[in-house]
This record gives C-alpha cells, sequence and structure tokens, in this order.
C-alpha cells in the first residue's frame, strides 16, 4: 500500500475535507481582496488644479463656482477640464467667449488638486496627491505589492517543505495581517509602500501553502474537485470586494476591512491539521498517524485506522533524505525535475501574464467601477464550473492546453474586430479573460500533481515566483500600445497561444498517484 491507498481507506474525501476547505476559505478572502485592492485604493476620481490662489478678493469671488473653473482651467480637447494645469491668471474674457482660450499662459497646478469624492471618499491619490507627474508613483502601489509576492512564493515555499505546511500558515496569517493593518496605519508614502510589500510578502504565503495542505489531504479521485471547490473563493471574494469597496469607500477603512477575515484564521488554526503526507515524507510517524485518526474518526473510517501502527506508515514512503531537507537546488539536480521545472515556470509565467494583461485591456461595461468589479467576480464561476466536470473526463493537460489556446484565439480575433464595435470586442475579451481564469484554475491542481511531497511546496513556491514576475511584466507589455495600439493584445495572444502548446510537453497526472519522492518523478512515464 502508498500513501494514497492508506488515505483513501481513511475516505480522502468526506466530512474532515470539508471542514478543512471550509475553515481555509474564510482567511483565503483575503487574496482577492488584497490582490484586486488596487482597483479601489489606487482609483484616480476626476480632479482639476485648485484654483483658490487665484482669488483676487474682488471679481473672482463673486463668480459661482461654475464661472471660476471657467477663467481659471484650461479645457482638453474633449470638452473636459485640464487635470494638470491652470490659468496664470484668472481670464475673464472667457465668460464671454469660453473657445477663445489660444495661446493663454498657462502653468501646473501651484496650489495641489480638487478631487470629486462622489465615487471613492479617500483613496491613495487624493491622500498623497498622486496625480499628474506623480501618478506613475500611483501605478506603482501594484507593482510593489507584487513584488512581495513574487519574493513570498520562493520563500514560503522552501521554508512550509522544510518546517511544515501548518507552522507556515499560521506565520503568513500572523505576517499578512499584522502588515495589512499596517498599511491602513501609514502616515507617508514610503512607510505604505513598505507595508504593501511584506503584505504581499506574507498573502503569498497563504495562497501556495492553503492549496498544498487541502490537495495533500485528498484522495486520488476528488483531488480536483476539492481545488475547484476551493478556488470558488476567489470568485466570491472578488465579487465581495465590489460590494465591501461601495460601503467601505475610504482607503484607510477599506485595507483594515480586506484583512479583517484573517482574524478567525488565526483564532481557530489551532484546529487545522498538519499534513500527514508531509509528516510521513519527514519520518514523523507518530503526529501522522495522530492527524489520520482524526481523519478516520470523523469520517467514519475508525476500524480501518484501528488496524494501522505508527509505525507501518514508514513502509508507505521511502525516505530518500534521511534530515528530510530539500532546497530548491534540488529541482534542477535531475533530469526530470529539471525538465519539469522549466516548462511549468514558463507556462506559470505565461498564464499570469495573459490574465492580468486581459484584466488591464478589457474595454469597461461602461458602469460604475464597483458593479463592474462584480461582473468580473461573477463571470469567474462559469469558467470554474466547466473545469469541476471537464477535468477528469479529459485530464489535466488538454484542460490547460485547450483554456490557453482559446484565450489566445479569442486575443487575436480581439485585434480583427473594428474598434467601433465596443460591445463585440468587450464580449469576446471577457471570453478570453473566461478561457484565462479556467487554464488558471487548472494550473494550480496541475502543479501540485506534478512535484513530489518533499518538494511540492518548493516546486510550488518556484513557479508561484514565476508566475508574479508575469504580473509585473503584464503593465510593461500595455505600454507597447503607443507603437501599435493592437501589439500588446497581440503579444498576450502569442504568449498563451505558446505555453498553452508547451504544455503538451508535461505528463498527464489525472487518476495518478501523487509522487512521494524524487524517484517517483524520475521514474514517471
Amino acid at each position: 500500500m502508498k500513501f494514497d491507498d492508506i488515505l483513501a481507506e481513511a475516505k480522502g474525501f468526506g466530512p474532515f475535507q470539508y471542514r478543512l476547505m471550509l475553515a481555509l476559505a474564510i482567511p483565503r478572502l483575503v487574496l482577492p481582496f488584497h490582490f484586486l485592492l488596487n482597483n479601489f485604493i489606487a482609483y484616480i476620481p476626476f480632479h482639476h488644479c485648485n484654483i483658490s490662489a487665484l482669488d483676487d478678493g474682488d471679481v473672482f469671488r463673486n463668480l459661482s463656482n461654475e464661472e471660476r473653473l471657467i477663467v481659471s482651467i484650461p479645457v482638453e480637447d474633449d470638452g473636459s477640464l485640464s487635470s494638470c494645469q491652470m490659468f496664470a491668471q484668472p481670464q475673464y474674457h472667457l465668460l464671454l467667449n469660453s473657445s477663445d482660450t489660444a495661446v493663454l499662459p498657462t502653468v501646473l497646478c501651484q496650489n495641489g488638486w480638487v478631487y470629486d469624492t462622489s465615487t471613492m471618499k479617500s483613496t491613495l491619490a487624493t491622500e498623497w496627491d498622486l496625480v499628474c507627474e506623480r501618478k506613475r508613483v500611483n501605478k506603482s502601489t501594484a507593482s510593489i505589492f507584487f513584488l512581495g509576492v513574487m519574493f513570498g512564493a520562493a520563500i514560503f515555499g522552501y521554508l512550509s517543505d522544510r518546517y511544515g505546511r501548518k507552522n507556515m500558515l499560521l506565520l503568513s496569517f500572523v505576517m499578512t495581517m499584522i502588515f495589512g493593518f499596517g498599511s491602513a496605519l501609514s502616515t507617508n508614502f514610503g512607510m505604505f509602500a513598505v507595508m504593501r510589500f511584506f503584505t504581499g510578502f506574507g498573502a503569498s504565503g497563504v495562497s501556495i501553502v492553503s492549496v498544498v495542505l487541502c490537495i495533500e489531504w485528498a484522495d486520488i479521485k476528488h483531488r480536483s474537485v476539492l481545488l475547484i471547490l476551493l478556488s470558488l473563493d476567489w470568485s466570491l471574494g472578488s465579487s465581495l470586494l465590489g460590494a465591501l469597496a461601495y460601503f467601505v469607500n475610504d482607503w484607510r477603512y477599506l485595507i483594515a476591512a480586506a484583512t479583517s477575515p484573517l482574524l478567525p484564521g488565526i483564532i481557530y488554526w489551532w484546529w487545522l491539521p498538519e499534513s500527514a503526507r508531509w509528516l510521513v515524507s519527514q519520518g514523523k510517524c507518530n503526529p501522522a498517524y495522530f492527524y489520520l485518526t482524526k481523519c478516520a474518526i470523523v469520517n467514519d473510517r475508525k476500524q480501518f485506522i484501528d488496524d494501522l501502527r505508527p509505525e507501518d506508515l514508514l513502509k508507505r514512503v521511502v525516505l530518500e533524505n534521511e534530515k528530510g531537507k530539500y532546497s530548491m537546488l534540488d529541482l534542477v539536480r535531475t533530469p526530470m525535475l529539471r525538465r519539469l521545472t522549466l516548462i511549468a515556470g514558463t507556462v506559470w509565467f505565461g498564464v499570469a501574464c495573459s490574465y492580468y494583461g486581459i484584466s488591464l485591456n478589457v474595454s469597461a461595461f461602461g458602469i460604475n467601477i464597483f458593479i463592474t468589479q462584480l461582473i468580473y467576480g461573477v463571470s469567474e464561476i462559469p469558467a470554474k464550473m466547466f473545469c469541476l466536470f471537464s477535468i477528469n473526463k479529459f485530464g489535466r493537460k488538454l484542460n490547460q492546453s485547450g483554456g490557453l489556446l482559446l484565450t489566445g484565439l479569442c486575443l487575436f480575433c480581439n485585434i480583427l474586430i473594428p474598434p467601433d464595435m465596443a460591445v463585440c470586442r468587450t464580449a469576446l475579451g471577457a471570453l478570453g479573460k473566461m478561457f484565462s481564469e479556467a487554464a488558471f484554475t487548472v494550473l494550480y491542481l496541475y502543479t501540485t500533481e506534478l512535484y513530489p511531497t518533499v518538494l511540492r511546496q518548493n516546486g510550488f513556491g518556484c513557479c508561484s515566483f514565476l508566475a508574479r514576475l508575469g504580473v509585473a511584466v503584464s503593465p510593461l507589455v500595455a505600454l507597447l500600445e503607443e507603437v501599435w495600439v493592437s501589439l500588446p493584445r497581440l503579444v498576450f495572444a502569442v504568449m498563451a497561444s505558446g505555453v498553452g502548446l508547451l504544455t503538451l510537453l508535461l505528463p498527464e497526472t489525472n487518476n495518478a498517484r501523487l509522487p512521494e519522492t524524487i524517484d517517483d518523478v524520475e521514474l514517471r512515464k
């Protein structure tokens, strides 16, 4: 018997697994909350220069607010007020002919800005005037957060394989909560940037450790079902974020509210199980037997566990390293693992880059940002429901490759549609985003099944690191629209299609036992 056989006898998908999945779903809500938080906290509302400095104490003071804007702020080509410039002196003649603005002297905003607070009461842009020449600083907040996520993936992957899933889960909970609340209390942008980096660092641990912990408690038959059901918390959280931001529209309170789901997770962390599979791989049979006993009792399979002794568990996994110490270097020491890491890492980079590229370039629905966020979250559910029924029937490889190739096709077709067909372009872009989300969902499961238990978190962390690198590259690709407006979509289409074909070089893992050791991977056909 292998460990999967033991888990199947203890019922690898029963009340014990339901409880674990539901217990992790609540703290995992911080993932969509924080990953998508920049849509709201970095939102730049309509703004114009503060014109109080132009008050000459006489004529200006007697004008209505609308008239003051006419004589103080130049008008853009589209008829809107300039966001970054003002007249050096009040131009009272514009009250008679507001179109006569030729060669009028203008200056940059001299006394700050006035912001429209009808959508968001307060954002980073309004707090620290991150507009106009400082607009890039505002955009950098997302990159800072994902840099933290990128480095956190590598570190937590290594630490989780060395010190256990449960311990690192607590560390990621506490770290994300401390720096999340610290972000909300920041007194300047430098402090905020540091806090957001380490919030992303901790959130990365919440993401990768919770997924692997759940997968390692599921039997072969139900791994895909458990992971897809667990991933629905992302779609739920993405939808809830729109409602949360609508009612909590001050950026400080919004960050605090987005961090709060970690509090119950920390409280009941003590009742979460460690991965018995990881404990056995480390030669820790007594605690592994303890958690397997709890699983069997909750799943009403106590009779089987009564016939099993702790020392019998060592026979299920052959330990290659007596100390059980592995690092990311082990991912490239042997031929098959080296090939696997190269291909899987490239696929993760391509999936993440194209997914966030679509999210940044899909045309707006023409409604407010709160409803748009709700629609984006809900639109991901059909993709996951399709995966739920297709992933076991067609296998991981075909679902992964098919989702990416269809994503590339949607992006390529979008290039061919004339710009005046906005509804069609938006629908096709949203369809591409749905296929990309399906590919992302499958990839989480696929990766956990490709790597052995002794290196699973290291492999997952390495792939997640490369994925966040793809996220960081995505905004840079979007800048290519200055060369040709459709060039970013073409790059994302080629990238999605390329990694979709590359996926075909990976082994199929459908209905296969999870590899326990490096030898299991090297001998896999």
